[in-house]
């Protein structure tokens, strides 16, 4: 059996609370991933086009207040 199939059939077995618990581990897990993805794509300039695209909407007065 595969490691995968083994942590599945674990996941199964698991009580509702630990499974609620697994969930939110996940969860978080990848909000972390996440945010060090876009930390590291922010440094590298990969977002600098929107800064652009926004102060330019902004000089032509297009921005609207949220």
């Amino acid at each position: 059996m595969s490691r995968i199939k083994e942590i599945q059939k674990a996941i199964l077995a698991l009580p509702e609370t630990e499974y609620v618990e697994l969930r939110q581990w996940f969860s978080d897990l990848d909000w972390k991933k996440w945010d060090r993805q876009i930390e590291t794509d922010s440094k590298a300039g990969k977002f600098d086009f929107l800064i652009s695209e926004a102060l330019d909407e902004k000089e032509k007065g297009r921005l609207v207040d949220l």
